[in-house]
């Protein structure tokens, strides 16, 4: 790099500097001292550019001095607040230079409210605490009426929120009336006169004079202007309280406890107002619109039955039109009847070849079924026939009445027998009688009249 001797006549050479190198010197000069640093200051013109990162400058509490800061898509999208213009806050981050401009610019890691670090660890651990014990459980959300006579309201006497109140209500629902429970909102005295206001309005329910819904409110602030309605005591006492309770503490980036243990929650003072109360125009042009509705279906009804009266009247006028009515009809059916009653003949003519020889050779089948079945039988029988016994050689021996035979204890000598064989009929006679197993007893029969020849046993 060439150096530069000064007009005094110097003798050392003074260094030549690019001007971006000179600008990326600075900035590492100054990443290197003062990153990571921390900046307490008031935004001013905050901007969200189309690429999601912010642009914003932080002033001097004196407005003296100001710095250029910026704050990429992703540190933005973390914070849990939505920084706007006149916030004070604390912003983490290091020291740079905007090589383009030669500007100094603080690119901001995380942000928060300033002095409001410990108040908001305090605030998510009383959270913790309290949702553990179900104070904010969705189940225990009452709906609010949608048409209230009377509405409690709880905030102070000196709060811009009570006429931004009072003028939604009057704009809306005139008709509403409002019993309003003065309260500080700020400071250590606010939690004890919010639950001291709260119990009055109570007491006023249950003595008869009805409270439909109450709005707690008060107008935006930082998170220590409103820790009144983070205290443990207001929060338990809009958990514990008979009558719906509609919260709109702050602007709509504020977030109090009050907020979950209420019945429902409002961005505003003003959106409080016209969520507990239906506006009176839209609920006239409602009504409005269901009158007419109601009247032009009385009126189609009312028409329809006097035609149906006229047509009624008519009819009863003149009996002998009706009387001639129905002998068409009756004419009518009885043509429908004979037409019917000869197809059905027709179609009945039709069928009946057919059904004859169905019917025939359902009959045959039957028969064949049946002769075979009796052959079956007759072959069982011809089985079981005493003739096929005596074939074998067997005889059928019975007394003279046709009695059988069947031991030796049924017969006594001289007595007259038959002996029925395959082929014929023995006439026998008794002349002694052994039974098995005896000794010394003969059995003797003879023959009278043998009907053949060679029916006669041996020996005989």
């Amino acid at each position: 790099m060439a150096g530069w001797r000064g007009d005094e006549g110097a003798q050392a050479l003074v260094r030549v500097w690019g001007v971006g190198a000179l600008v990326q010197a600075i900035g590492d000069a100054l990443a290197a001292r003062f990153s990571p640093c921390v900046v307490r200051g008031e935004i001013g013109s905050f901007t969200r550019a189309a690429s999601g990162h912010g642009y914003f400058t932080l002033k001097d509490e004196h407005g003296g001095a100001s710095l250029r800061c910026a704050i990429f898509r992703r540190a933005l999208s973390q914070l849990t607040f939505a920084p706007s213009e006149g916030m004070v806050v604390e912003v983490r981050g290091s020291l740079a230079v905007y090589e383009a401009r030669g500007e100094l610019q603080l690119i901001a890691e995380s942000m928060r409210p300033a002095g409001e670090g410990a108040l908001y660890e305090q605030f998510l651990r009383l959270k913790a605490r309290l949702e553990a014990q179900g104070l904010f459980d969705p189940s225990r959300k009452r709906p609010i009426p949608a048409f209230p006579r009377r509405l409690g309201l709880v905030t102070s006497l000196a709060a811009a929120a009570l006429h931004d109140v009072l003028t939604a209500l009057r704009r809306r629902a005139p008709h509403v009336e409002v019993v309003l429970a003065p309260a500080s909102v700020q400071g250590p005295e606010a939690p004890p006169q919010l639950v001291s206001a709260l119990a009055s309005l109570a007491t006023l329910h249950r003595q008869g004079r009805v409270i439909d819904a109450v709005i707690l409110c008060r107008g935006g602030g930082s998170l220590e202007d409103l820790w009144a309605f983070n205290d443990e005591r207001v929060v338990q006492a809009v958990a514990a309280f008979p009558i719906p309770v509609v919260c709109g503490v702050g602007h709509e980036t504020d977030v109090s406890l009050c907020d979950f243990a209420a019945d429902l929650r409002a961005p505003t003072p003003t959106a409080a107002a016209e969520l507990a109360a239906q506006d009176r125009l839209t609920s006239l042009d409602a009504l409005r619109g269901l009158a007419h509705l109601l009247r032009h279906r009385a009126q189609r009804r009312l028409d329809g039955q006097a035609q149906r009266l006229d047509r009624a009247a008519a009819r009863l006028a003149r009996p002998g039109n009706a009387l001639q009515d129905e002998r068409r009809r009756l004419a009518l059916l009885t043509h429908r009847l004979g037409v019917a009653s000869d197809r059905r003949a027709e179609r009945a003519r039709q069928d009946w070849p057919l059904l004859a020889h169905r019917l025939s050779r359902a009959t045959q089948r039957a028969l064949e079924r049946e002769v075979h079945r009796l052959e079956r039988l007759a072959g069982r029988l011809e089985a079981l026939s005493p003739q096929r016994v005596l074939d074998r050689g067997y005889a059928w021996l019975s007394d003279a009445e046709g009695r059988p035979i069947a031991g030796v204890g049924q017969v006594h000598t001289g007595m007259a027998l038959q002996g029925v064989l395959a082929d014929g009929v023995l006439q026998l006679h008794v002349t002694g009688a052994r039974a098995r197993g005896d000794e010394g007893l003969d059995v003797a029969v003879s023959a009278r009249e043998p009907r053949s020849k060679a029916s006669q046993a041996p020996g005989e």
